[in-house]
């Protein structure tokens, strides 16, 4: 049913079906009536696109699709990146650019910028790692079932056990991409394929699997599977006896439909596993290496700035930020060095919270003590503000990685879903306390989750802006930005927490330099992480799990401080030209309030507020 709506999408676009106005050939648009026709293009079109994904239809809150899971093959891609041709070729040969407001050019502009981003990537889809360590699709598609499809009725239930089954056609088609990609020389290093072995091994494992496990585990999907049903069994929804064959309706789909498609993934990268690199290599030594290493910094930072232009960039932040460090240093008064500092802090068990579930608790219940006070600083500095709710939560045991990133997923535009900032608590020595609170800010409030929950309660601006996506240079570099936001706003008493600040800030100088070493200078992983020690307090456990990160995500690492460096020079350009009239939460609105653009689009819409505001 997918791939049919898919296809008929594609074949309707390739014949533009012309909106109203443009049909009555009688009709013609004053300039605000051109763009208000545009919108209402741009709400069909933005129908049209999320029919290409049941999952994306699920995290926006809706229930249209709720039995199945996207295609993930190549030729479902490909349909998409046709449709996005075709419907920027209808866009052009309807509507007059010119005619437009500022605004509509805006959306204009962000439509024709999906499309290009499209095509870019298609161009380099033998490049692409696949499946790989950091959230891959073998576990953020049991993540997404568990944590965002709400089971309320014995549809939504049947739904959920369809989609169990689903999860087995989408590793199956998963696996084919990477058994092409591997053909093409394309092969994420060794480590990566012992975590997704290993991670895949862990969904499958406890009950209902027959494969190996401690007695009594159960694993998550199957908690899932349950908890659903006792909540539909004490709501009065089912009875007993239609619990029992939705119990073994699950059990089916997960058994005999989604565990023989891991148990194939687990297999071939088993057998695949020699063939892989045991040192890993950056992606300068695939085929067209350094082409799609250009193309993948273009994407992540939408600039033009080049591997060098950004090494040369860190490079230079992380000596400013080294003698801020030296600042905190001197005023705690620790005797010694900034590298014995770097190891006090790393080594010091004052900075930890016990290395069990208890810690765990205590980490996330100080996180949240963290976002309670900074929201009650938020309407000072911002006008619009988030409707959604905000969790804190440990990630799932068989996603849980030692080190790993923290990291946010959104709630839904009406709400009734919460935004959940994950952590990665199986590990506390790589979860230094300093650390904790400038986190909670960036994947809380006022990062991640105010962005992206403003962006998807927007109203006024066409959806596909509001829910259009992730745009890494705008979103993590207001996330970064907000970290020092948030000092603004009184956060970070404690000089430890403030160096935790610039720790993360350092961290993310850092990827510029590391990033780029690793895929166009030939840096060794093992270079990376010294280079990384050196230069930050990072416990080393976090630091390896860093470096291989960017390693199987070439550019995304890099996203960040040009983000926040580009923000921060909109705001100074604002302040110096505005004077007594910059007024920050204008400045803050005006940012958040267009949807995630590229940097380029965000300066013309900080350009244009600032000749709002001097006009009066």
């Amino acid at each position: 049913m997918k791939r049919l709506l898919a296809a008929l999408l594609v074949s309707t676009a390739a014949v533009p079906v012309l909106p109203l106005h443009a049909q009555d050939a009688a009709f013609e648009c004053s300039v605000e009536d051109e763009s208000a026709c545009l919108n209402q293009w741009f709400e069909s079109k933005f129908e049209e696109e999320l029919a290409f994904s049941p999952l994306r239809q699920t995290a926006l809150g809706l229930r249209t699709d709720y039995d199945k899971i996207d295609d993930m093959s190549v030729e479902a891609e490909q349909e998409q990146l046709e449709w996005w041709q075709a419907t920027a070729a209808e866009m052009e040969s309807t509507f007059d650019y010119d005619a437009l407001s500022d605004d509509a050019k805006l959306s204009w502009d962000m439509w024709m910028f999906r499309k290009e981003q499209a095509e870019k990537a298609a161009e380099f889809r033998e490049q692409g790692y696949i499946l790989h360590q950091m959230n891959g699709l073998h576990t953020a598609l049991p993540s997404f079932l568990i944590s965002q499809h709400r089971v309320e009725s014995e549809a939504d239930m049947e739904a959920f056990i369809a989609r169990l089954g689903g999860i087995g056609k989408a590793m199956d088609q998963l696996l084919k991409r990477a058994q092409d990609n591997a053909a093409a020389g394309t092969r994420p290093p060794r480590f990566s394929y012992d975590a997704v072995i290993a991670e895949s091994k862990k969904i499958t494992s406890g009950a209902p699997f027959e494969t190996e496990g401690e007695v009594g585990e159960t694993s998550a999907l199957w908690e899932a599977s349950e908890g659903h049903l006792a909540k539909l069994l004490a709501d009065g929804t089912i009875t007993e006896a239609r619990a029992a064959e939705l119990r073994e309706e699950a059990r089916t789909a997960l058994v005999n439909e989604m565990a023989p498609a891991y148990a194939r993934v687990i297999a071939w990268f088993e057998q695949d596993r020699p063939n892989t690199d045991e040192e890993a290599q950056g992606v300068s030594a695939l085929s067209d290496g350094a082409d799609f290493y250009a193309y993948r910094l273009n994407a992540m930072t939408t600039t033009d700035l080049t591997a060098d232009e950004i090494h040369d960039l860190g490079l230079s932040e992380v000596a400013r930020i080294r003698s801020e460090m030296e600042a905190i240093k001197g005023q705690v008064g620790f005797e010694g060095d900034l590298q014995a500092f770097f190891t006090f802090m790393r080594e010091d068990d004052q900075f930890y919270y016990p290395d069990n579930d208890a810690g765990a608790q205590m980490y996330i219940d100080q996180a949240q003590e963290h976002l309670d006070f900074i929201n009650t600083r938020l309407p000072e500095f911002f006008g619009i503000l988030p409707k959604a709710p905000l969790e804190v939560r440990r990630v799932e045991p068989f996603r849980e990685q030692d080190g790993a990133a923290q990291h946010y997923r959104p709630g839904t535009p009406d709400g009734s879903r919460p935004g959940i900032y994950y952590a990665h608590l199986s590990d506390m020595r790589a979860m230094p306390i300093p650390s904790l609170e400038v986190i909670a800010y960036h994947e809380g409030n006022p990062g991640h989750h105010m962005q992206l929950s403003i962006a998807q309660e927007l109203e006024g601006i066409p959806k596909f802006r509001a829910q259009g996506g992730y745009i890494p240079a705008f979103g993590e570099g207001w996330a970064l930005y907000s970290e020092k936001l948030a000092k603004e706003m009184g956060a970070y008493e404690d000089p430890y927490s403030d160096f935790g600040r610039l720790t993360t800030e350092i961290w993310r100088a850092i990827r510029l330099v590391v990033d780029t070493g690793l895929h166009s200078k030939g840096w060794t992983e093992q270079q990376a992480v010294d280079y990384f020690l050196a230069n930050s307090p990072i416990p080393e456990a976090a630091v390896k799990s860093e470096v291989r990160r960017y390693i199987v995500m070439p550019g995304q690492a890099t996203a960040y401080k040009i983000g926040m460096i580009r923000i921060q020079e909109l705001r100074a350009k604002a302040e110096q030209e505005l004077g007594d009239d910059f007024d920050i939460r204008g400045f803050h609105d005006t940012v958040l309030g267009g949807g995630p653009v590229p940097l380029n689009i965000l300066e013309r819409r900080v350009d244009q507020w600032i000749a709002s505001v001097k006009a009066g």
